[in-house]
């Protein structure tokens, strides 16, 4: 119960910080900021509750001096993983430090160069909620002139991968077809080209280590991995 409530403190702060951003540049006004906007419909897909949203909007609309930064770090997990970490920080000397600092205290854990993981990784709007008409969910996706990367059906669960630009579009789509969908993934993310599966137990542990590490670091924003663990999956 309490890793439950630690991942969604660390869900609805991440949101926070997100819509702050998207209301900062811009009016803080959803009818007139549509990057706002479509923000706020990705938080509430992800169950992000009202006052969250609400909170961030007005610390926007109360002219808070706060200036997050993007920083992105990228590195290599054990059993050649890979790893990638977009931070939001007010302080991008500490988010490395603390990144680097997770990563040091994980064996067969390291940093790398901008560029030597994110290359193998491709910017998509993943969306994965109960449905089974393949061919009724591509008519609505090309009607509303969404670019479709793939769509695939699992034990009545269809997952939807667009390009990252068409997130909102297909979003909105899904949502026409289906007014009553629940998504159990809804997101733009970076999706690996290729996964790699940990079967040695050190290995598994070494990973597992520097996910939680990660997610206790404050300015990490979002963790993404190409590791497959199959008993966990």
């Amino acid at each position: 119960m309490a890793k439950t409530a630690a991942a969604k403190s660390k869900l609805y702060s991440r949101y926070g910080k997100e819509l702050y951003i998207a209301a900062k540049s811009g009016v803080p006004d959803p009818d007139m900021n549509l990057a706002l906007a479509r923000k706020i419909k990705e938080a509430k897909s992800n169950q992000v509750p009202a006052d969250v949203i609400k909170r961030a909007i007005e610390k926007a609309k109360g002219g808070s001096d706060e200036n997050y930064t993007e920083a992105r770090y990228e590195g290599f997990g054990p059993g050649n993983s890979t790893v990638i970490i977009d931070c939001l920080t007010e302080n991008t000397n500490r988010s490395y430090t603390d990144v680097k600092t997770v990563f040091n205290k994980c064996k067969g854990a390291k940093l790398a160069n901008a560029g030597a993981v994110s290359y193998n990784y491709e910017p998509i709007g993943l969306f994965v909620f109960p449905y089974e008409d393949e061919e009724g969910m591509l008519d609505a996706l090309m009607e509303a002139e969404v670019d479709v990367q793939d769509i695939s059906v699992e034990d009545g669960e269809m997952t939807v991968k667009t390009t990252f630009q068409d997130f909102a579009k297909a979003q909105d789509a899904i949502e026409k077809l289906i007014p009553d969908v629940e998504f159990s993934v809804c997101e733009t993310t970076m999706y690996p080209n290729e996964f790699v599966t940990l079967t040695d137990p050190e290995e598994i542990e070494s990973y597992h280590k520097l996910m939680d590490l990660l997610d206790n670091v404050e300015d990490v924003n979002k963790v993404y991995t190409n590791v497959i663990i199959e008993d966990e999956n």
